[in-house]
C-alpha cells in the first residue's frame, strides 16, 4: 500500500478487524517514548504555546502520558515551568495565588472561572510576600448574594497551618485529621510559602498509571530550538530535572541540529533526545546516527499548518510514519507520530502502521488545561490555537525553529485560529484512552509492541479507500447532529 508513488494519509485507508477473544480493559497501552523512556498511555502534547505549559504537563503526567513545553519564553520562563510540574508530586502548591483582604467575592468567582478552584488564600497585602491572615472557600461565599462584599467580612481566619518544612507525610495527617481542604505552609514570619490540597493528595491515588521518574516525581520534557541560545536554555532544563528534550525544528535534517545533538550526547549523555521533524529515510539516518533516542514524525500534515502549500515541501502524514518507523525499527529507535491527528480514529492508525507515541496540538489546544482565555462566538466556547510558524507566533519566539528568527521578512507558514472548548483533560483523556482500547480490540490485538508485530508479519491488513467510501465511513446523510466529543452541534448540508 505504502510502496506506490502517491502519499497517503490517516483517512485514506482503514484498518481490517481481527479476531476478538479479550475484553478492552485487558489491553495495555504502556509504550516506548524513547530508547530508555516509557509511558502508560501513546499520548504526548505539542511544544506550542497554546497547547503545553505546567498545567498541561501535569495533567498529561497524571494521566499515563507526557507533556512537551514550548520554549517561546525566557529560559528562566521555561525552567520555572518545568520546575513546577517536578514539585507537583510533593503535594505542594508552590505559587498559589492568593488576594488582599480588600478584594471581593467577585474576585473569587473570576479566580474561579478562570482557573477552576475558589479556595484561595488571604495575605495582608495581597502577594505572597505578605503574612497570611485567612483564607475563602466556597463554604465562605456560596450563600452570600452580594458579590461586592470584601473578603475581610467573610474569609475564615481561625486557620490550621504548619512550618515551612514539615515532611509532605505528616502534613498529610494534620490535613486528614483537621478535616480541611487545604493546609496553608507558612515561614517563620507567617508568609504563605506554599499549600497543599486534599484534592491534589486524591489524585495521587486516582492516577495509578502517572508517569513517574525514578524519584517519584511527574514527568515532563521541554523543547529547545538549534539556536546557540539552546546550550544555555538546555543547561536550565537539566537542573530542573527535565526528563526528555525535544529539539524543535520544521526540517531536522540540518547541520545545526546534528552538532546539537552530538553536543547534547557528549555533555548530558543520561538526557534523552527527541530529533525532529522528519518524514524520510534519509533524514532519520542522519538523526539516529548523530544520537536521536526519538524521532518526530510530520512536515506540513497539522491543522494550523500551511507549510506544505507554501514551501512545497513535506510528506503524506501515513506514509511518512510508515516509512520512518520501518526504517527507525532497525536501530531500535521509537518514532511520534507529529500531526494530522484529530480523533480516537487517528491515534490508532498511526499505531497500527508503527508509531509507539502520538503528538497533538489542536486536539488538546481547546482543554481547560491549555494555556489561554476562553472567548464566545456565534455562542460557541473558543479558545486561540496559532501553529508556532503563525505570524504571531513567531514574533514571541517561534520562528527558532524555522532558521527564520534573524530574518527581516518572515514568510509564515502557520495561522492562528480557534477549536471548541472539549472541558478538562481529566475526562477528555480517558475518554481517549477507551476509545483506543476499543479500537484495538476491533484490530484483534492487545498491545502496541503486539500490533507492531503483526503489522510487520502482515497479520494486521489494510485496505485502501475512496473518497466516496471515506465519506460513508463517518456522519452523513443527517440534516443536523450532535458531536459525541464535545456536545456541539453540528449542520450537514
Amino acid at each position: 500500500m505504502f510502496a506506490g508513488q502517491t502519499g497517503l494519509t490517516y483517512k485514506d485507508f482503514i484498518v481490517l478487524p481481527g479476531f476478538i477473544d479479550f475484553h478492552p480493559s485487558e489491553v495495555d497501552l504502556d509504550t516506548q517514548l524513547t530508547r530508555d523512556l516509557r509511558i502508560k498511555k501513546p499520548l504526548i502534547s505539542s511544544p506550542m504555546d497554546t497547547v503545553t505549559e505546567d498545567r498541561m504537563a501535569i495533567a498529561m503526567a497524571l494521566t499515563g502520558g507526557i507533556g512537551i513545553i514550548h520554549y517561546n519564553n525566557t529560559i528562566e520562563q521555561q525552567r520555572d515551568l518545568i520546575l513546577k510540574v517536578k514539585r507537583f508530586k510533593n503535594g505542594f502548591i508552590t505559587d498559589p495565588i492568593v488576594l488582599s483582604p480588600r478584594n471581593t467575592i467577585e474576585d473569587v468567582y473570576t479566580i474561579k472561572a478562570r482557573f477552576g478552584f475558589s479556595g484561595i488564600p488571604i495575605t495582608e497585602d495581597g502577594t505572597r510576600n505578605g503574612k497570611l491572615i485567612g483564607i475563602v472557600t466556597n463554604r465562605d461565599v456560596d450563600l452570600e448574594k452580594d458579590r461586592t462584599l470584601t473578603l475581610d467580612r467573610v474569609m475564615t481566619k481561625d486557620l490550621v497551618t504548619v512550618r515551612e518544612g514539615i515532611p509532605l507525610a505528616e502534613a498529610n495527617e494534620i490535613l486528614k485529621s483537621s478535616k480541611k481542604g487545604k493546609l496553608p505552609i507558612v515561614n517563620e514570619k507567617g508568609q504563605l510559602v506554599s499549600l497543599i490540597c486534599r484534592t491534589d493528595i486524591k489524585k495521587h491515588r486516582e492516577y495509578p498509571d502517572a508517569s513517574k521518574d525514578s524519584q517519584k516525581r511527574l514527568m515532563v520534557g521541554a523543547a529547545i530550538s538549534t539556536k546557540l541560545e539552546a546550550r544555555d536554555r538546555l543547561e536550565a532544563l537539566i537542573e530542573a530535572g527535565v526528563d526528555v528534550v525535544v529539539v524543535d525544528s520544521a526540517q531536522g535534517n540540518s547541520h545545526y541540529q546534528i552538532e546539537l545533538l552530538q553536543y547534547m550526547k557528549k555533555h548530558y549523555p543520561e538526557v534523552q533526545i527527541i530529533a525532529g521533524n522528519v518524514v524520510t529515510m534519509d533524514q532519520c539516518y542522519n538523526l539516529i546516527k548523530a544520537g536521536a533516542d526519538a524521532l518526530r514524525i510530520g512536515m506540513g500534515p497539522g491543522s494550523i499548518c500551511i507549510t506544505q502549500d507554501t514551501m512545497a515541501v513535506g510528506r503524506a502524514q501515513a506514509t511518512a510514519v510508515y516509512q520512518t518507523a520501518k526504517f527507525a525499527r532497525r536501530y531500535n529507535v521509537p518514532v511520534i507520530a507529529d500531526g494530522g491527528i484529530s480523533n480516537i480514529g487517528d491515534i490508532a492508525v498511526a499505531l497500527a502502521i508503527g508509531a509507539s507515541t502520538t503528538m497533538m496540538g489542536s486536539m488538546f489546544a481547546g482543554t481547560s488545561e491549555a494555556p489561554g482565555e476562553y472567548f464566545y462566538e456565534n455562542g460557541v466556547r473558543l479558545k486561540r490555537y496559532r501553529g508556532m510558524a503563525s505570524l504571531e507566533a513567531m514574533e514571541a519566539g517561534g520562528a527558532k525553529r524555522y532558521f527564520s528568527e534573524d530574518l527581516d521578512i518572515k514568510v509564515a507558514q502557520g495561522v492562528t485560529g480557534a477549536v471548541v472548548d472539549k472541558g478538562s483533560m481529566f475526562q477528555y483523556v480517558p475518554y481517549l484512552v477507551q476509545g483506543l482500547k476499543q479500537s484495538f480490540q476491533d484490530m484483534g490485538v492487545k498491545s502496541i509492541p503486539e500490533l507492531h508485530e503483526q503489522m510487520a508479519q502482515g497479520k494486521v491488513r489494510f485496505e485502501r479507500r475512496s473518497l466516496s467510501a471515506q465519506a460513508q465511513g463517518t456522519v452523513h446523510g443527517l440534516y443536523s447532529y450532535t458531536s459525541p466529543v464535545v456536545g456541539a452541534s453540528r449542520r450537514e448540508k
